[in-house]
């Protein structure tokens, strides 16, 4: 779907979970931090931006490392006395929504209030479309993505693409 108004566009969306096991947080979180080599988002819903990846916090021990189109994941070793990591990637897809009547077109799709301080750029808050659950990331004034379980994709794209945009 296209108009001056509004697009989405589905794509794959790499993506590995890892999680830290309760009373190894501080150590998990350290050395997931030097292998990534960047910092790791400190509480739910922040998000940080580094080489091909996004860190996005889900939960208070775990995070979600969406890649962007065409990275590769990196080899991701976890200490299983610290944590573990498996992908999810086969089982998500991107939507990705950009245009002025996004923030209208999500109004009816979901319970996040575009204006919240939780819906801020760069902000990842885990909510449902028709009970179906699912990831919404604030990635611009005017532009946002959703990842979705792929079984719920094609049900999910055709209902916003038959909103009156």
């Amino acid at each position: 779907m296209a108009s001056p108004d509004f697009s989405l566009s589905v794509v794959d969306c790499p993506l590995i979970q890892i999680e830290g096991w309760d009373g190894t947080l501080a150590q998990f979180e350290s050395n997931l931090s030097a292998s990534l080599g960047t910092k790791l988002p400190a509480s739910v819903g922040e998000t940080v931006r580094h080489k091909g990846f996004l860190v996005i916090r889900v939960a208070p021990r775990r995070l979600w490392l969406a890649l962007d189109d065409g990275a590769q994941a990196s080899s991701l070793a976890v200490d299983p006395d610290l944590g573990c990591s498996v992908s999810l990637g086969e089982g998500r897809l991107r939507f990705s929504m950009a245009g002025a009547g996004v923030a209208r077109v999500l109004s009816r799709c979901i319970a996040v209030d575009w204006c919240a301080p939780a819906a801020a750029l760069g902000r990842a808050v885990l909510t449902s479309f028709h009970h179906v659950p699912l990831l919404f990331l604030r990635t611009g004034d005017t532009a946002c993505e959703l990842i979705v379980p792929r079984s719920f994709s094609q049900s999910l794209s055709d209902w916003i693409s038959g909103l009156d945009c």
